[in-house]
């Protein structure tokens, strides 16, 4: 199995988290067994327990890969249960036969005879898809013999939350010019004449004399003080609008031919066994 021919390398395929049935994830992928006999991989190893110091055998029948991940179709607890075996360079048949039995698939694997041995190896692959087992299928037939697996991609659209400008108050001092009206008052002179009554006792004497009184007036003036008047804040509104998200998923289609010049063959048409 190669990674040209669909399958994942060793580093990539070690480096799979496994998640459960439930999408809960059950730790990464610590070794890969396959069968000493056909070669195809049968186990591989799942690193749980405090900071992955307990490794847990879970079979691939069943299992799919989409080269991020190893979905496997039993739970998490179930992996955690699974009988304690070393996870050494060989699997024995017994050993084999209490692990098929705690996942439910006991009689359902080995050669027949008893012999089969699962072996650990450094560079194994699993295809991507879903890991089918023919003799599931009742057949003896090689792996991908009769069967193409049809890939397609699927478009997911999230939102990303993205800076895209600031906002900021900014505080100036500007000058303007205010002008407003204020009564004002002075005093000005008035000349007031009055003739002596008669009999009215008067010094008169003929010399030169002067008198003079003080003139009084108001004038404007200012005063200044600094008052709050107003509070200013920014605030930001959420506005969600509707946006069309458009891109291009390829998708695989297959097409059935007979007869080698692609021509209906009427020898073929009975079942196929």
């Amino acid at each position: 199995m190669s990674a040209g021919n669909g399958f994942l390398s060793t580093e990539q395929l070690i480096n799979l988290t496994a998640f459960d049935a439930d999408g809960e994830k059950i730790g990464s992928v610590g070794q890969v067994y396959r069968d000493d006999a056909t070669g195809r991989p049968e186990w591989v190893t799942v690193k749980t327990g405090w900071f992955g110091m307990k490794e847990s055998f879970v079979p691939l029948d069943g299992a799919r890969s989409d080269g991020e991940a190893l979905h496997v179709p039993h739970l998490k607890n179930v992996v955690k249960d699974a009988p304690r075996v070393d996870a050494d360079q060989h699997l024995d048949v017994e050993e084999e036969r209490r692990l098929y039995q705690h996942y439910g698939l006991a009689g359902s694997h080995g050669s027949g005879n008893g012999k089969a041995q699962r072996t650990a190896v450094d560079a194994p692959g699993i295809a991507t898809g879903t890991y089918v087992d023919d003799r599931d299928k009742g057949r003896g037939g090689k792996p991908g013999e009769d069967e193409l697996v049809r890939s397609e991609e699927r478009l997911h659209v999230g939102t990303a939350n993205e800076e895209v400008g600031r906002a900021r108050l900014k505080k100036v001092v500007v000058t303007e010019n205010v002008t407003t009206t204020v009564p004002v008052s002075h005093e000005e002179v008035r000349v007031v004449r009055e003739p002596i009554r008669e009999g009215e006792r008067v010094r008169g004497d003929i010399d030169e004399a002067e008198t003079e009184v003080t003139l009084h007036a108001e004038r404007a003036v200012t005063r200044k003080e600094t008052v709050p008047v107003e509070r200013v804040r920014l605030e930001t509104e959420k506005v969600t609008e509707q946006k069309e998200v458009s891109d291009t998923v390829r998708k695989e289609q297959i097409r059935y031919e007979e007869g080698k010049d692609g021509r209906r063959d009427e020898g073929r048409r009975g079942p196929r066994r």
